[in-house]
This record gives structure tokens, C-alpha cells and sequence, in this order.
């Protein structure tokens, strides 16, 4: 199954609520993401442009997209940057295809 990886930021609305009750919110990650038959293979928080990282496994695109979806119209992230990860296998193959690809420069 592919890979994201997603980087957020909590609004200051929402620090605020877990200044004032903490929680830990691993547990509602590992749900919304089981929900689509994926798995949470990491959460973590830091300093920096962004609060928090979580590394995700889903059975595809749109399954990690509605996960996504639903967290971000919740509206206790801004900004919440998800990307598919490849692997290098993955990668490998993409530098092969793009062999065929005959790309052309604008103006050229």
C-alpha cells in the first residue's frame, strides 16, 4: 500500500483547546485512517513551518484523500500538506518510463 506523509499546523483555536485539555491524538489519527483500511505507522510534533507529521499507509489515493478531506473541513489544521511518498523501486521505474517520454521546452 502507498505511503503519505502528511505536515500540519494547529490553528491558534485549537492549541488553545488542548492547552486546556490535553489529549493525545494519535488514537483519532489511527481511526480516521483504519476507517479506509490504512494504517498510522507514525505522529510526531516538532518545531518549526510545521506542528506535526504523521506517516500513513492507504489502500490508495482516494481512500487517503477522503481521509484528508475530512480532517482538513474540520478546520483545526491550517495549513495540512499531505504527500504520496514512492518508493525507490517506485522511483526506478518512473526514471525507466521517462526514458519514452518525449518532452519538448516550451518555445522549442
Amino acid at each position: 500500500m502507498p505511503l503519505y506523509l502528511t505536515r500540519f499546523s494547529y490553528t491558534p483555536e485549537t492549541w488553545a483547546r488542548l492547552i486546556e485539555q490535553p489529549e493525545d491524538r494519535r488514537a483519532a489519527a489511527r481511526t480516521y485512517i483504519e476507517s479506509v483500511g490504512g494504517q498510522l505507522h507514525g505522529f510526531w510534533y516538532a518545531f518549526g513551518a510545521h506542528d506535526g507529521f504523521t506517516l500513513w499507509e492507504a489502500p490508495d489515493n482516494v481512500s487517503m484523500a477522503a481521509v484528508a478531506l475530512a480532517i482538513g473541513a474540520g478546520g483545526a489544521l491550517s495549513p495540512m500538506e499531505t504527500t504520496v511518498l514512492l518508493t525507490v523501486d517506485e522511483t526506478m521505474e518512473a526514471l525507466r518510463r521517462a526514458q519514452q517520454v518525449r518532452y519538448r521546452p516550451p518555445g522549442s
